[in-house]
């Protein structure tokens, strides 16, 4: 048994958890882009699905921009973590 307890630096966590968030963002937006179909197909219209799937286009634009700068973010701070560290594991 090792005597050093296991520790997942905080930057390299972040960065995992962003990732996974990356990766389960296309099947969230296409769960969300089915609700107006699975709640009340008959009676949504043309209209309202136009301005719920538009509006979805957009917030997802939004949610990649943050989750990419964020994603960024994370990289430098674990590259400057790695640089001030270099015999850590």
């Amino acid at each position: 048994m090792p005597e050093r307890p296991l520790f997942l630096e905080r930057a390299s966590f972040r960065r995992r958890r962003l990732g996974d968030a990356a990766r389960v963002l296309p099947v969230l937006a296409m769960v969300l882009m089915l609700v107006p179909v699975w709640w009340m197909p008959a009676a949504i219209s043309f209209a309202t699905g136009a301005v719920w799937f538009f509006g979805l286009w957009a917030a997802l634009i939004l949610a990649v921009f943050a989750l990419h700068r964020a994603l960024l973010r994370a990289e430098a701070t674990a590259n400057r973590a790695a640089e001030d560290h270099p015999d850590a594991v």
